[in-house]
């Protein structure tokens, strides 16, 4: 299933740094999410883009986790020559990250 199908996100950029965040749709699938979105598995999931490290703070009070990521825009928004390689498109191609379903 993709990642969509169990929660939301929400963007922020400065400069060369992304946040993403990634909110569960229902709280009960913290754990699960927890377990399948690891700092490597973002990285390796937007490879290409991300050159810098990753890191998830997890944040269990709101069932969400924001993941900082370094050196991924291209030398910062006002620099990079993407149209549109920012916040919003990256958090969408980080929504369609094949997840195992959660158990039942």
């Amino acid at each position: 299933m993709k990642l969509r199908e169990l929660a939301h996100s929400r963007t922020g950029d400065k400069g060369n740094t992304l946040n993403i965040s990634v909110i569960c749709h229902d709280a009960k699938h913290y754990e699960h999410l927890r377990t399948a979105l690891t700092p490597e598995r973002v990285k390796a999931h937007l490879r290409g883009v991300v050159q810098g490290d990753v890191v998830r703070y997890d944040l269990p009070g709101i069932a969400a986790f924001n993941f900082v990521l370094g050196n991924a825009l291209g030398g910062g928004v006002t620099r990079s020559l993407a149209l549109d390689a920012h916040g919003k498109s990256l958090s969408s191609a980080l929504m369609d990250l094949d997840v195992e379903a959660p158990a039942a």
